[in-house]
């Protein structure tokens, strides 16, 4: 999952939205300290769903069809295409008003908590909003633009052109992969927030 897949695991807590969107950001278990516990469940959730996610089956066999060209990165790409799923998935958001609204509500419930934005999330986060990356990941174009800016951010991660390509012809393959892993994934953060 990726910026989209952990807001809405988050439940709209604003606090575990918060550590949940910057969980990448925060290195170590020191660096938790200077959150507050709220915001240090959402780091730490975040790092769940990562886990869970990279190795569910579905996941694994998604991540095939990137793993020779792009290798470690399939992950990272199977985490954007999902986040397309998710936006388009009827049952998690009935239409594209809903898909919208919670966009901009998760956008207002991040600027309340601005205190607590790490140096790079509060780089990123204008572009964020003001091009509506969560709402933009229901559109092809949107995936697209989310697979160029993993390439942008990842070092050695040859050119995302044919992870698109491959997007679009497995496309329907890979809406499988999703439906199978996102009731597990509900599922495993709802347990993990009654923890």
């Amino acid at each position: 999952m990726n910026y989209l897949g952990h807001a809405f695991l988050s439940f709209g807590d604003a606090d575990i939205l918060m550590g949940n969107m910057i969980g990448d950001h925060i290195k170590g278990k020191l660096a938790l300290n200077d959150y507050p516990e709220g915001i240090q469940k959402g780091i730490m959730l975040h790092r769940k769903i990562d886990q869970f996610t990279d190795e569910h089956p579905a996941t694994e066999r998604a991540k095939v069809l990137f793993r020779e060209k792009y290798r470690l990165y399939a992950g990272a790409i199977m985490d954007t295409i999902f986040d397309h799923y998710l936006a388009n998935d009827p049952k998690q958001f009935s239409s594209e008003q809903k898909l919208l609204d919670f966009s901009l509500d998760t956008y207002a419930k991040l600027e309340h908590n601005r205190r607590y934005w790490p140096e790079k999330f509060a780089t990123y986060f204008p572009y964020m909003k003001d091009h509506n990356w969560l709402y933009n990941y229901r559109h092809m174009q949107g995936a697209q633009r989310s697979l160029q800016g993993l390439e942008r951010r990842a070092k050695y991660m040859p050119p995302s052109d044919e992870a698109y390509k491959t997007f679009v012809g497995y496309y329907y393959h890979l809406n499988q992969c999703y439906y199978e892993l996102i009731d597990d994934v509900i599922t495993f953060v709802k347990i993990e927030l009654k923890a």
